[in-house]
């Protein structure tokens, strides 16, 4: 596990209510200690982790204000780029992108990014949807 981050049924507990279905490839954050899952196998129950419901992040598609966060993507030799943002997003220790993911042909592709780094990934194959996440701002996908 990387950067703190938990896959959906490791250390998340489930709690069955009738009313409640994850989908796949949904992205959930615990609010108490930060925990991030992506349910990875579709079923009915509500997400818990610290002792509470999990938030299902929504994915924003529309910049506010001077940050940019909705992905770009442009064809390159042997593959696709995606850039976080039409001007580069700050990658601070306080505030950076911390994954570029991609869905091609029913897989997920992903690259955890740390400060420092250019908020960008290359992938070698179409993607069918692209999204990112910002420590401070949450999940974004393209158009």
């Amino acid at each position: 596990m990387t950067h703190g981050r938990k896959r959906a049924g490791v250390g998340a507990a489930c709690s069955l209510r009738g009313d409640i279905m994850t989908k796949l490839n949904e992205i959930y954050k615990c609010n108490v200690c930060g925990n991030i899952v992506e349910v990875l196998h579709t079923g009915a129950g509500q997400l818990v982790c610290c002792g509470q419901n999990m938030e299902l992040l929504q994915e924003k598609n529309r910049d506010e204000g001077l940050e940019k966060h909705v992905p770009v993507i442009e064809k390159a030799e042997n593959g696709f780029k995606v850039k976080v943002g039409s001007v580069p997003h700050p990658m601070e220790e306080k505030h950076h992108i911390e994954w570029i993911e991609i869905i091609s042909r029913g897989r997920v592709y992903r690259k955890f990014l740390r400060p420092g780094e250019l908020p960008e990934a290359y992938f070698q194959t179409e993607p069918e949807s692209v999204r990112e996440y910002c420590n401070i701002h949450g999940l974004w996908k393209s158009g």
